[in-house]
C-alpha cells in the first residue's frame, strides 16, 4: 500500500472536488434539458392571437353593449350539471325576440376550453342548449343575438364564476 506523498500527489481523477465540480456541470444540464423539454411539450396557448383586429373592434363592442343598455337587456340562465343542459330566459325591450341566441363562454387562460352554445328559442323568453362538456370555473360570458352581428347588434357580457346548477345573471354595464 503506497502513502500519499505532498510531492508526488495522485492524479485528478481519483481525487474528489475535480468530480464533485463535473457532477455539478452535469446535473445543471440535465436539469436544463429536462425543463426545455417540458416548455416544448407543454406550450402556452395564445387565447386572442389577433390584437391588433380585436383592438379595433373594441368600438363595435362598446355600441354594442351600449344598445343592450338602451334595450334595458338581461338574461338569466341555468347549467343543468347532469345533462349540460343550457336554460336562458331573455328579458328587455326588444321589438320581436330573436329565434337563436348565441352564448360564448369563454376560457381566460386556455383557447381550447371556450365554448359555444347556440341557443334555440321554444316559447316566449325561453331558450335552450346544449353544452356538450362539463365546464366549471371562470369564463368570459358573452351572449349576442348571431343574426345581428357587428355594429347593429347587442351584447351582454359579464366575467363570471361558473358552477352548474346554480342560476348565472347577465345584465348590461
Amino acid at each position: 500500500m503506497r502513502e500519499f506523498d505532498e510531492n508526488n500527489p495522485p492524479p485528478w481523477y481519483k481525487q474528489f472536488w475535480p468530480w464533485f465540480m463535473v457532477g455539478i456541470l452535469v446535473f445543471a444540464v440535465v436539469i436544463g434539458l429536462g425543463l426545455l423539454f417540458i416548455a416544448l411539450a407543454n406550450q402556452d396557448s395564445m387565447v386572442r392571437d389577433n390584437y391588433y383586429k380585436e383592438g379595433r373592434a373594441i368600438n363595435m363592442h362598446l355600441g354594442r353593449d351600449h344598445l343592450a343598455r338602451d334595450l334595458q337587456l338581461s338574461a338569466e340562465f341555468i347549467i343543468d350539471d347532469v345533462t349540460g343542459e343550457i336554460s336562458l330566459a331573455l328579458q328587455g325591450n326588444l321589438d320581436a325576440l330573436p329565434r337563436t341566441l348565441q352564448l360564448d363562454l369563454i376560457s381566460p387562460s386556455h383557447a381550447d376550453r371556450d365554448r359555444t352554445v347556440l341557443l334555440t328559442q321554444l316559447r316566449g323568453n325561453q331558450y335552450a342548449g346544449q353544452l356538450e362538456q362539463n365546464l366549471q370555473g371562470r369564463h368570459y360570458v358573452d351572449l349576442s343575438d348571431p343574426a345581428r352581428p357587428g355594429d347593429e347588434g347587442w351584447r351582454l357580457t359579464d366575467e363570471m364564476q361558473i358552477v352548474p346548477g346554480e342560476p348565472l345573471q347577465l345584465s348590461y354595464r
